[in-house]
C-alpha cells in the first residue's frame, strides 16, 4: 500500500488487527522454562504442546519459548516497558543479572539479558 506524502500512514491497528507471537528457539526446554519463569516473574500464561510454553506481556502480545534443538542462540527481541528501573530491579531479585546496558543518543534506555543459549532479551525505556 502506498500512501502520499502529505498524508500520514495509518498504524497497524488502524489497518488490520494485530497479535504478536515472538518466537525464541530453545536447546533445552525445561532450564529454558526455568529460566524465562526467572527474567518474566511468572510461570506461563499457556503450554500449547509439551514442546512450548507462552507468556502474554501485554494484550494480544506474546512471546514463546519453543524446543528447537540446533536453532537456538539467535533470536533477538526487545519489549519497551513504563518503568524500566523498576523492571531490572524485580529481575535482578530473581537472581538474573544484565549483559548489557546501554544509553542511546536520545535517551532512550536499554538493559540486555542473554538465555542459557545465547538467545538476547533486551528491556527498552524511554529516556529519564
Amino acid at each position: 500500500m502506498r500512501y502520499p506524502a502529505a498524508t500520514s500512514r495509518p498504524t497497524y491497528d488502524e489497518v488490520m488487527a494485530v497479535d504478536l507471537f515472538a518466537g525464541i528457539p530453545v536447546n533445552d526446554f525445561a532450564p529454558a522454562l526455568a529460566w524465562y519463569e526467572r527474567l518474566l516473574g511468572a510461570g506461563s500464561a499457556f503450554l500449547p504442546n509439551d514442546a512450548e510454553a507462552v507468556w502474554e506481556l501485554a494484550e494480544h502480545r506474546y512471546l514463546y519459548i519453543e524446543h528447537r534443538p540446533g536453532r537456538a542462540g539467535h533470536a533477538m527481541h526487545t519489549v519497551f516497558v513504563d518503568d524500566l528501573g523498576a523492571r531490572v530491579a524485580a529481575i535482578t531479585g530473581r537472581g538474573l543479572v544484565p549483559t548489557r546496558r546501554e544509553t542511546y543518543s536520545n535517551g532512550v534506555r536499554k538493559v540486555t539479558y542473554h538465555d542459557p543459549d545465547g538467545n538476547e532479551i533486551g528491556f527498552g525505556g524511554s529516556p529519564l
